[in-house]
């Protein structure tokens, strides 16, 4: 499985942050017919948005077109274990995309909306925010 991490960046560590409010870009569907949106804030690693993608597209055997709305653009940084406190900052260990309530995460387009909705709820079990599935108004059926 290939690591997803920014091909180079400006600064090698950065602060930790604040993750508060909602999402005020990202939170509508711009290029699918249905997409995953998250309900909660959090930080999803590199690791979780790749199994995501992958279940997706296991599910749909590479039909329709799938977006990924969210980069891990964030690195995290780990002191190894039974470290003295001091001596800075550790390495970067994983990236991470920060994510906030309304942020959609995969859209799709091209498969039925049943095969959509089965296909988002396989990645939503590999992801560790709150998720829901919201599809265009002239495509809802239920």
């Amino acid at each position: 499985m290939a690591n997803i991490q920014p091909s180079r960046t400006k600064y090698r560590k950065v602060h930790k942050g604040r993750n508060r409010g909602n999402a005020k870009g990202g939170a509508t569907l711009a290029f699918g017919d249905c997409a995953i949106q998250t309900l909660d804030r959090g930080a999803l690693t590199a690791s979780e948005l790749e199994a995501a993608r992958v279940a997706i597209n296991r599910h749909l055997k590479r039909r329709g077109k799938l977006w990924m709305r969210v980069f891990p653009h964030k690195p995290v940084t780990k002191k190894p274990a039974e470290t003295r406190m001091g001596k800075g900052k550790g390495g970067v260990e994983y990236y991470v995309a920060v994510v906030k309530p309304g942020t959609i995460l995969f859209e799709l387009s091209g498969v039925s909306l049943a095969a959509a909705r089965e296909a988002m709820s396989l990645a939503d079990a590999k992801l560790s925010v709150n998720t829901r599935f919201v599809a265009r108004e002239e495509l809802e059926s239920y």
